[in-house]
């Protein structure tokens, strides 16, 4: 019989792989960890899709409404310039958003943090704060995505309201890492 089939020493081995490198594909800790940072790539998408949304809105708003220049009229309405500049404002809000999350911080998996805190407890309950922010994200791209700029800015406190309420969440999220 060949080595291969032999399923003790096979499984010490691969109980040194898993524990030698210090990383055990089965443990809750770790489980939960991977699901972390898929739930914030999934809030980074949805933010991506709503930023997509405004930029689209903010350049067909423009076409739209800002005429061309003329030697009667040079310079296009100081209003309809400044809803253009408010659209472009509250794509890059929301850019930095998604930036915020791709680079919110992970609890740290050494001895130090574990004497003060138990590692699965606290993805859990990031997790939760990660799901809430996740459906904020949804919320935020439902009123963007398709949307015509016009709509977007009859709804702009609305919409400033989603983004301070994404911030909030995310300092929430970083507060409870302290």
């Amino acid at each position: 019989m060949s080595r291969f089939y032999e399923a003790g020493p096979l499984a010490q081995v691969g109980i040194n792989l898993f524990y030698g490198y210090g990383y055990n594909f089965y443990r809750q800790e770790n489980q939960l960890r991977a699901d972390d940072q898929r739930v914030r790539q999934m809030a980074c998408s949805l933010l991506g899709r709503a930023r997509a949304g405004l930029d689209e809105a903010e350049s067909r708003y423009r076409r739209e409404n800002i005429p061309t220049p003329t030697r009667a009229n040079p310079f296009p309405d100081p209003a309809v310039v400044a809803n253009a500049q408010a659209l472009e404002r509250l794509g890059r809000e929301v850019g930095g958003l998604e930036g915020l999350i791709r680079h919110q911080p992970v609890p740290e998996n050494d001895r130090m943090a574990q004497r003060y805190r138990l590692e699965a407890a606290t993805l859990a309950t990031l997790a939760e704060k990660d799901a809430v922010l996740v459906g904020q994200a949804e919320l935020l791209r439902s009123l963007l995505e398709g949307t015509a700029g016009e709509a977007i800015l009859a709804n702009r406190n609305e919409i400033e309201t989603g983004i301070a309420a994404i911030a909030t969440t995310l300092r929430d999220r970083q507060t409870f890492l302290l």
